[in-house]
């Protein structure tokens, strides 16, 4: 008798245990999906991008209250998320919760610390948020196009925001700002008539936004040109305690700067040296005849000036890219390297209004969207460029590299990891709506790696995969001597070109790119190490007897969280 009731008092005491689990995980599962909402609701624009269309009439706001009211919001649930036992959760809702504690954080360190709103005029182009309403054919297009004159209808509540925010920001963002937002005229003037051509009955109202769009965003180009521009007297440089409270953030990982480095250079080091025996055997059929000099770095030099003959031009360009996503998909299935997602791929050129900050990009539906296209954008380049400086960019884009780039952003890169995330299910959507850039960029850099190591494209493609590494390398070690510790345009173009082999055109783009971003350029290193230490401890998991197909599914099947949930996940 006393037996049976110390077994159900166990029992009660385990239900109640249950219970009580329960209650936790349905709390967060209900405050997640609190935050989403209202979040979504203050950012509008945020919503259309992940698929949510309630708000599609609206832009955020981007007045000084907006952002406290933003800031606001962040700090109610943070504090809301203190109410919730982390260790009474189940493991899915574990790695969520930290996941969205981790994105709350960073978000109040943004708006107290970071405060871009006060410093980045490129913050207020509202062209992604209209062109996300003509991108994809997510509604019927008379929808999208009403919706599309409701926010032009409010770009005038952006610029003067922007004028009233706006407190002597670095000059390059101006600048770029400048012509990113030209570039979002050129689209309001010529791209969006087309659409509306097809939808008369807006006509006259749409004549009437574009108008004032247009009106307003010719006055703020023209208050940037002529007084923003010149009390653009701060720096780009966000100083090393910024750096890295923020590299924290970005990485969501606990490697410092310095290990960061360090690890960096040795591997600068050991990848020249792969380089070199690659190129050392390539140079006899390249150049029948001549002695293989004894200098590494003019072997290698010699070798990838050869491969950059062969070229596309800016009218091929975006043909090539599709032949040449089109092989990488072809191999990936015939070596069953990682299983293949159906949603469809298209190689754009690059919009105009999204061009100066890199020379393409993948743009995957958001989680919320369904049955919708990824794209894949090439940016050409600018119309004022010499015939000296395009074949510059397309001698360092050859067709190795772009191979290697299409690899990156579409298969098995981008575009496949994006969809395999888009299909993750969880309780909360937190997982789905804050990737991890770590492990985004991370998956990229190792599908290039993986790719090459199949086989594909011989050693001519090895070549530009093992150049593309020398770039993320040193995409990492300049992104924090640039903001920590003054590295200069000349530095930085050096190391870029005489250790990295850069075309003098991608080294001045990526010198940039690094002044407009702090923190990012680290995100492709990183996630790569942290990408091959999966593969390592799952391999020593696995006494060596590895299925690389099993193993990269495995990788991809939990979303996009940071790298160290996935070690978590897959118990390594």
């Amino acid at each position: 008798m006393r037996k049976a009731l110390f077994f159900a008092l166990i029992i009660t005491a385990l239900l109640c245990q249950s219970c009580e689990e329960e209650t936790h995980d349905a709390r967060f599962k209900s405050l997640a999906h609190n935050y989403m909402e209202q979040t979504m609701a203050m950012h509008p624009e945020w919503a259309t991008y992940l698929g949510d269309h309630r708000y599609d009439h609206l832009l955020n706001d981007y007045s000084e209250e907006g952002v406290f009211a933003s800031r606001a919001l962040n700090a109610a649930f943070l504090d809301s998320l203190k109410g919730i036992d982390l260790n009474k959760l189940s493991q899915v809702n574990q790695i969520d919760y930290r996941i969205l504690h981790h994105q709350i954080k960073y978000n109040i360190f943004a708006a107290d610390t970071l405060r871009s709103y006060e410093w980045n005029p490129m913050d207020y182009n509202v062209g992604g948020a209209i062109y996300s309403l003509i991108a994809r054919d997510f509604a019927p297009l008379n929808e999208r196009m009403k919706n599309v004159i409701a926010r032009l209808n409010q770009v005038p509540e952006v610029v003067d925001a922007a004028k009233i925010n706006l407190l002597r920001p670095p000059q390059i963002y101006t600048m770029t700002a400048i012509d990113q937002i030209k570039g979002t005229m050129a689209m309001i003037r010529n791209q969006l008539p087309e659409f509306i051509a097809e939808t008369p009955e807006l006509q006259a109202a749409f004549t009437t936004a574009q108008d004032t769009a247009l009106e307003s965003l010719e006055i703020f180009v023209g208050w940037m040109e002529n007084e923003l521009l010149e009390e653009s007297t701060s720096s780009f440089r966000i100083g090393d305690e910024k750096f890295r409270r923020k590299l924290y953030y970005a990485l969501e990982s606990d490697f410092t700067k310095e290990y960061i480095l360090e690890k960096a250079m040795v591997d600068l080091s050991k990848t020249q040296t792969t380089m070199f025996e690659i190129a050392r055997k390539l140079y006899p059929d390249y150049f029948p005849g001549q002695a293989i000099p004894e200098n590494q770095k003019a072997v290698i030099k010699a070798v990838l000036d050869h491969l950059a003959e062969t070229r596309p031009n800016r009218d091929n360009i975006v043909e090539r890219a599709k032949k040449f996503v089109d092989e990488c998909t072809a191999f990936v299935r015939e070596k069953d390297l990682v299983y293949v997602p159906e949603e469809p791929l298209e190689v754009i050129v690059m919009p105009e209004f999204q061009r100066g900050f890199s020379v393409a990009y993948c743009d995957a539906p958001g989680p919320l969207e369904k049955d919708a296209k990824t794209f894949y954008a090439i940016s050409p380049p600018p119309a004022n460029w010499t015939d000296e400086q395009v074949a510059s960019l397309y001698r360092e884009y050859n067709d190795y590299m772009l191979y290697n780039l299409s690899i990156h952003e579409g298969t098995p890169g981008h575009y496949l990891q994006l969809a395999h995330a888009n299909k993750f299910e969880a309780p909360t959507m937190i997982r789905a709506l804050f990737g991890s850039g770590t492990f985004i960029e991370g998956w990229a850099t190792y599908a290039e790696q993986f790719m090459a190591e199949a086989g594909f494209g011989g050693p001519e493609v090895k070549m530009q995969q093992l150049k593309m590494r020398l770039r993320l390398i040193i995409n990492a070690i300049i992104d924090q001597k640039i903001h920590t510790e003054g590295m200069t345009r000349d530095e930085a173009i050096d190391m870029m070109m005489n250790q990295g082999y850069q075309e003098e055109g991608e080294a001045s783009g990526k010198w940039r790119r690094a002044c407009l971003s702090s923190t990012q350029l680290s995100t492709y290193y990183v996630g790569n190490l942290e990408m091959n230490d999966i593969r390592e401890k799952y391999t020593g998991k696995m006494d060596g007897n590895i299925n690389l197909r099993t193993l990269h599914d495995t990788m991809l099947s939990f979303g996009s969280p940071a790298p160290k949930y996935v070690k978590e996940m897959m118990g390594l």
